[in-house]
């Protein structure tokens, strides 16, 4: 009975590989000192194949399924063995189950700065870091190119390969993409989806399938990003005179709200006008400075300057009504009428009350062309 156990020990009668791991992508058969018997049961599940090579030749490949082995399933094998009897007595072969599953988060990344050609920036040195996926797409291959003799093949024994031939085409490539660096950040997806179908054919030669390339960051020069910060800071600079009336009419509604009013908000308030009124003198003048082919204080090339400060204008007590607002030109035609005189009361946003218009500096320019009052007799 002993010998009997022992012979029976030696036949394998069910040939399967139950994958508990999450990172194995080929796995040999343990057949040490056994032998797989004729009609044994070949089991592949789904997310594997099979492949029996026999003193280092490859004779079959199974997918999914059940097989029995005979010499029916396994014509190349039973023609490499040469057997006078068929498969009557047992036999030894190598079964190498592959796990065609994908195998995601693989990371890559560019060995070093690659040097892209950009319209607005010139020669900029670029980054890039990400993940990629892979499956088995041809057993055969990815055995004989890669695996070799390993008996328990993982992602570990491959990605290290497989991340600097990646990195270093990515390098390759991303110049050829065309996208501005500027741009790139925005378009990883995209930038994603080109690198693999660049990429594909160079796996694929390793009987691999690259199934999806993800970019999750694009590292851009220093001196890159303080001109992208720097474009943004001009182009909200360029605004000032609209954020300055913006805070302004903020403090008139805070002022209301104080014990001091309007009286006390008018110094804060005509100090926004004037402070607004010189930034927007500056940024003309650096504009002007630009468009004449002189170098601008940081002024990104292409920037339109700010717009113009709108004119003062101011109401003006007609009859005992109110009557404008009025700019200064039809303010200068009312007091060469005598609608308008020094004694006329105006006002304007920012004044606390009314005033008499020779108390108004802004409104001096509009009576220097007239001559002062006859005294009386």
């Amino acid at each position: 009975m002993a010998l009997w156990d022992k012979i029976k020990g030696e036949f394998i009668d069910i040939v399967q590989w139950l994958d508990d791991t999450n990172d194995t992508l080929v796995y040999r058969f343990e057949r040490y000192g056994n032998e797989i018997k004729y009609n044994a049961k070949l089991v592949v599940r789904e997310g594997q194949m099979a492949a029996f090579i026999n003193e280092g030749q490859l004779a079959d490949v199974f997918k999914p399924g059940t097989y029995t082995l005979t010499t029916q399933n396994l014509p190349i094998l039973a023609t490499l063995k040469g057997w006078k009897y068929g498969f009557e007595s047992p036999f030894k072969a190598e079964v190498y189950f592959c796990s065609t599953r994908q195998f995601t988060n693989l990371k890559w990344g560019t060995p070093g700065p690659c040097t892209m050609r950009d319209p607005e920036f010139g020669a900029v040195r670029v980054t890039a870091y990400g993940l990629y996926s892979i499956k088995i797409k041809d057993p055969a291959t990815f055995i004989r190119e890669i695996v070799g003799t390993d008996g328990n093949f993982t992602t570990d024994g491959i990605e290290d390969n497989l991340r600097g031939k990646i990195g270093t085409r990515v390098k390759e490539v991303m110049p050829e993409l065309g996208i501005p660096v500027i741009d790139l950040e925005s378009k990883v997806v995209t930038v994603g989806e080109m690198l693999r179908d660049r990429l594909k054919p160079v796996i694929e030669g390793f009987g691999l399938d690259l199934t999806e390339v993800q970019v999750q960051d694009i590292g851009l020069p220093e001196e890159v990003e303080r001109a992208i910060d720097k474009a943004g800071a001009m182009r909200a600079i360029g605004n000032m005179q609209m954020y300055t009336q913006y805070e302004t009419a903020n403090s008139i509604n805070d002022a209301a709200n104080n014990p001091g009013g309007l009286a006390a908000a008018g110094v804060g308030i005509g100090m926004g006008f004037g402070m607004g009124g010189q930034m927007a003198g500056a940024m003309g003048g650096m504009f002007n400075a630009q468009a004449q082919g002189q170098p601008g204080f940081g002024a990104a090339p292409g920037m339109a300057p700010p717009p113009l400060p709108p004119q003062v204008q101011f109401f003006v007590a007609l009859g005992g009504q109110q009557a404008g607002p009025f700019d200064m030109a039809a303010l200068q035609q009312m007091a060469q009428n005598g609608q308008l005189t020094r004694d006329t009361l105006v006002w304007k946003q920012g004044m606390a009350s009314w005033a008499a218009a020779s108390t108004v500096t802004e409104l001096s320019p509009v009576f220097g062309a007239l001559p002062p009052p006859i005294p009386p007799w």
